[in-house]
């Protein structure tokens, strides 16, 4: 299922930050998208505890892990900020150079970015997020179903993403880019509805 549009114009930062905050967008290419209402709680938890788990690891630390809500800004040159038509809000990103955080939230794009997948949402994620941020140079792409209890991970390589890594939600994964990060699933997984 595709995400609504806020409407067919061109839109940009200084539009975005304009709108009212009694629903929450992103902003592709210019495409104002309607996020989905309130995830469910599945989803929640699973984006908690891999932020908690990254975070742990990296206090401290250059590197920053952060959770949505959190403007990432992706300009395309150097742009002022209100002509930048990309800004989205990844579930759970970590940036480590700390000249792309300012005031607003992040200009640039992060290291790592995690999706986690819900019906809503799901193909946006996976094929125009996963273009986004590869064109971007997001280094390492997350997608966690919770449902299916699966995980595809991109890692960017020659300003591509090669095939994807897929795997389930068990045991230990490091993340390649930063594999002081190892997100363990077994607790997470079984706190998870299994009707979900």
């Amino acid at each position: 299922m595709a995400l609504a549009l806020r409407d067919r114009n061109y839109h940009t930062y200084a539009d975005y930050i304009g709108w009212s905050n009694d629903s929450r967008y992103e902003l592709i290419n210019g495409e104002a998208f309607l996020m989905s209402p309130a995830p469910a709680l599945a989803h929640q938890e699973v984006a908690g505890e891999i932020y908690r788990q990254a975070a742990n690891v990296l206090r401290g630390k250059a590197c920053r892990a952060f959770i949505a809500p959190v403007d990432v800004r992706l300009p395309k040159q150097n742009e002022a900020d209100d002509q930048i038509d990309t800004v989205v809000q990844p579930d759970v990103l970590v940036v480590c150079d700390s000249r792309k955080l300012d005031k607003r939230g992040i200009r640039g794009a992060p290291d790592w970015i995690v999706e986690v997948l819900s019906p809503a949402t799901a193909s946006h994620d996976q094929i125009k997020k996963r273009q986004l941020y590869e064109q971007q140079g997001v280094r390492e792409y997350w997608l966690v179903h919770p449902t299916d209890r699966l995980l595809t991970i991109y890692r960017l390589g020659d300003s591509e993403y090669g095939k994807p890594q897929l795997s389930t939600l068990e045991g230990e994964t490091p993340v390649g880019i930063l594999p002081e990060i190892v997100i363990r699933w077994d607790e997470l997984v079984k706190d998870l509805p299994k009707d979900d």
